[in-house]
């Protein structure tokens, strides 16, 4: 029998793969020493909102990835798709004016769907590169029209942008700075919009205001002259699901407009059905400047990204040079024809029938985020759409969270696995929650069974119930 990469993996035992990844595989946002303790939950298979990993243990994945595979697993047309454009034309460039048909028909398709004025695209690999892109072509743009002094960006805190080695310093959580010398010296913070941690959380006006204020006064600090871009998500991801209120992004869309700055709205994680509409930015009737993308426009079926720019950002750039020189920003696989194959029948999906049943489910949704509150452990619940958290506190009264030490997330991480469910479970003990479009009324139940198990289990910890008022 010859020796096949296939018949070395199928001798290969399950305790074999976790020491291979243990001694050889660099996990992304893992503390090395810690992943090399814990060893990988090593995944096999999916299908609609369950996976399997290869012990057999199947569970409900209501996370869809990482904020991703907006449509489940195991959609047989995407495959088909990725596999016709495999067989006719796996690769072309985009470089030296080559294009290829699916992605030229998907910049097309794409920029008939976002928010109005946003009429071009660059196609990148993924979030943190559109980011990345992004800042690039601000940066080239105000040199274009003669301010080259306008090199500042403000971004919130608890905002995540990626961990590109600009991106990250945008992105205002302490792991992807500590270590990377970030943020650089031209981005800057202000107070993100947390209303369950803001002083006057429970006035959506006020919320909105303090905002609105706080960009204004860093703005007036830097000197208009010297600021690019506002840089925010629509509602903040990997801070903890962090949701404004209704009318803040158009508040702060306006305000940009106001000190001559331009917005960045970074929708790598609320685009494609995952708030409701295919973008947030439609929610509020908002066209930023710039629009990043990611995540949901391939379920993660394929790597790709995009950043939209707005046409006078374009015709700026377009006319700033003579027709023979670069505008020197490329990636080698921007615009790959077989993820943007994969691009178009995810969208075909979400418009044939993912995103009105992602608006069903994501009421009942709604409902389980408002009965859970009632949950001794449990302070906050929020959310909009198929995207919300729930977050745990030690006193209801006083909003009091728990001591680090307690790794409320670590055990929670545990627990829930155990209980056949996949969450998203950070460190300030908060719970997020993902659900794939294609989730059933069902299957939101489910979820939410195992998570309030996951939280009694907790509760009985005796350290956990003693730090409990």
């Amino acid at each position: 029998m010859h020796n096949t990469p296939h018949a070395q993996t199928a001798t290969l035992s399950n305790r074999s793969l976790v020491d291979l990844d243990r001694a050889h595989l660099i996990h992304p946002v893992t503390s090395f020493r810690g992943h090399e303790a814990h060893g990988a939950r090593v995944l096999a298979s999916g299908d609609g909102m369950w996976l399997t990993d290869i012990d057999g243990k199947r569970v409900i994945d209501a996370f869809a990835g990482l904020w991703c595979v907006n449509v489940g697993y195991g959609q047989e047309s995407i495959v088909a798709a990725a596999t016709e454009q495999m067989r006719k034309l796996p690769y072309a460039t985009g470089y030296f004016h080559f294009g290829s048909e699916p992605t030229i028909l998907l910049a097309e398709k794409l920029t008939a769907l976002t928010p109005a004025g946003l009429d071009h695209v660059y196609f990148t690999l993924g979030g943190s590169d559109a980011v990345d892109s992004a800042i690039r072509y601000i940066t080239h743009y105000f040199n274009a029209i003669g301010k080259p002094a306008k090199k500042q960006f403000v971004a919130l805190d608890w905002g995540y942008h990626g961990s590109s080695s600009t991106g990250a310093g945008l992105t205002a959580l302490p792991a992807f700075h500590r270590g990377f010398d970030l943020p650089r010296p031209w981005q800057h913070h202000i107070a993100s919009p947390y209303p369950y941690r803001h002083p006057q959380g429970d006035d959506d006006a006020a919320v909105i205001a303090s905002t609105v204020a706080a960009l204004e006064a860093k703005v007036a600090e830097l000197g208009a002259e010297n600021v690019a871009a506002f840089c925010c998500e629509p509602i903040q991801g990997s801070g903890g699901v962090i949701v404004p209120p209704r009318g803040w992004l158009k508040a702060l869309r306006d305000c940009c407009d106001r000190l001559g700055i331009l917005m960045l709205v970074d929708e790598v994680i609320t685009g494609f059905g995952r708030t409701g509409p295919m973008f947030a930015c439609d929610d509020e009737g908002v066209s930023p400047d710039f629009m990043t993308v990611a995540k949901g426009l391939t379920a993660g079926y394929a790597p790709m990204g995009a950043v939209f720019m707005a046409d006078h950002v374009y015709q700026a750039i377009a006319d700033s040079a003579p027709p023979e020189l670069a505008v020197g920003h490329g990636f080698t696989y921007s615009g790959h024809p077989v993820s943007a194959a994969v691009a178009l029948e995810v969208i075909r999906l979400y418009e044939n029938g993912l995103l009105e049943n992602g608006m069903r489910t994501g009421r009942a949704f709604a409902a389980h985020l408002d009965r859970i509150r009632a949950h001794p452990l449990v302070g906050d619940a929020r959310g909009r759409g198929m995207l919300g958290a729930i977050e745990l506190v030690s006193n209801k009264a006083t909003r009091a969270g728990f001591d680090p030490a307690l790794d409320i997330g670590g055990r929670l991480g545990r627990l829930t696995w155990d209980n056949g469910v996949i969450v998203r479970c950070f460190a300030h003990s908060v719970i997020g929650f993902a659900p794939a479009l294609c989730c059933s009324e069902d299957e939101m139940a489910v979820i939410f069974e195992r998570v309030e198990t996951s939280l009694d289990q907790l509760l009985d910890m005796p350290d956990i119930r003693s730090a409990v008022v």
